[in-house]
């Protein structure tokens, strides 16, 4: 995980002042990133009966469908409000710098799937709160959720219950 973390950089004062924004972006335009954080993945959850991964907008989408294209499964996504164009779920979080809502179509899972959810990040937990909840009102069961970087300070974690976290990073 060295050649994660030496990719990923610090910007102060994004999105707000006071806040420090670990960027991802880096890790996604090096090769050897991008493969070391999939590989990494893949390992993980090989052998795990997973049956669809759920991605988080916008990051999460990004690893989530390499994800299911490599180990050929679905990808589910998870929008901001107004971007699904059939009937949804919705879930409303709060989150370190505001506020905001998740969707996901009804028929996107069900009781038949066991389900991985992707984002780049945790930090608060919200957005991965709002997340599971809406795996769990499609019926389908969260085998875990799965974070290239985890902020351990604002405790994210514990904002998710019996669910388990993977994090690649620490902070």
């Amino acid at each position: 995980m060295d050649v994660i973390k030496a990719l990923i950089a610090d910007v102060e004062d994004f999105p707000k002042p006071g806040i420090l924004f670990r960027d991802i972006t880096p890790v996604l335009e090096n090769p050897e990133g991008l493969k070391t954080v999939i590989d990494a993945l893949v390992e993980r959850y090989q052998d795990k009966g997973i049956t669809k991964f759920a991605g988080i907008e916008s990051r999460g989408f990004i690893f989530a469908s390499v994800l299911a294209y490599r180990m050929g499964l679905g990808m589910v996504l998870i929008r901001k409000p107004g971007k699904l164009p059939r009937e949804t779920y919705s879930a409303s979080y709060s989150l370190e710098y505001g506020e905001d809502t998740v969707e996901v179509h009804r028929d996107a899972m069900d009781s038949e799937d066991r389900i991985v959810v992707i984002d780049d990040l945790i930090a608060t937990g919200g957005t991965a709160e709002a997340a599971v909840n809406l795996v769990t009102q499609c019926g389908a069961e969260v085998v875990e959720v799965a974070v290239v970087i985890e902020l351990e300070a604002l405790g994210g974690r514990a904002r998710l219950g019996k669910v388990p976290v993977h994090a690649l990073l620490t902070y």
